[in-house]
């Protein structure tokens, strides 16, 4: 019996540290470009579709891949300061959450552009944009979640004063509906490159390599989740 695993392990937590906050990065330079408030991204979704598109796809991925990083972070700020790692891990993936609910909302307005046109697009959002649902609830998370996180991380020593600074810098990003990126967008993002990337690449390096049948094993079940996804699309 393995008695020191935790979950979701140093695999999947140290490669989330390193995808999780590229993705981010990548996501966040691709709309860049666009003035961030909904109008004008909406635009940009008929000017620029494919790049929109992938500006969204890939900061949304990036967004879901992150969680594995935090609960990695927190069990690392918990083995020390526990407090600190229940509040500023629960905060971050709720925040998580509130922003994968955003993206579902983005997903609909670009279809509207798509099929309905600009001029619907926009209407439509400007008027629901305050419409009320669970997950606006959650927005404060998003801002002090990162926040709560970073002095924890500082406070159990899992990170060093500067790298606990870039953590905090995420709360820098706009939050809400068809949010675009400004500057310090990119100041967040990377802020969270700086301080995930090395301990992702310490996690991976660190301990035991896997064993020619946990090799095998993934190399069959990868492929298998990978075609069950595909076929699940169509249902």
């Amino acid at each position: 019996m393995t008695r020191d695993y935790w979950f979701p392990g140093r695999w999947i937590g140290g490669a989330a540290m390193i995808l999780g906050p590229l993705l981010l990065l990548a996501g966040t330079l691709l709309r860049l470009p666009f003035h961030f408030f909904f109008p004008q991204q909406l635009e940009a979704v008929a000017t620029h579709h494919d790049q929109m598109v992938a500006a969204y796809t890939t900061f949304v991925a990036g967004n879901v891949v992150l969680w594995p990083a935090v609960v990695s972070l927190a069990r690392t700020i918990g083995l020390t300061k526990p407090g600190w790692a229940a509040w500023g891990g629960s905060l971050v993936v709720f925040g998580l959450f509130e922003r994968t609910f955003h993206a579902g909302i983005d997903q609909l307005a670009f279809q509207l552009v798509e099929r309905r046109g600009l001029e619907t697009a926009t209407a439509f959002v400007s008027d629901s944009y305050q419409g009320m649902h669970l997950f606006q609830y959650l927005s404060f998370a998003i801002l002090f979640g990162w926040l709560v996180l970073a002095i924890g991380a500082y406070r159990s020593g899992a990170m060093g004063l500067v790298r606990s600074i870039a953590l905090a810098s995420m709360a820098l990003l706009p939050l809400g509906v068809l949010k675009g990126a400004e500057p310090l967008s990119v100041v967040g993002t990377a802020g969270l490159c700086v301080a995930f990337l090395p301990m992702g690449l310490r996690l991976l390096r660190d301990g035991p390599k896997p064993s020619r049948r946990t090799i095998l094993i993934a190399a069959i079940v990868a492929p298998a989740i990978v075609g069950v996804g595909y076929l699940s699309s169509f249902g």
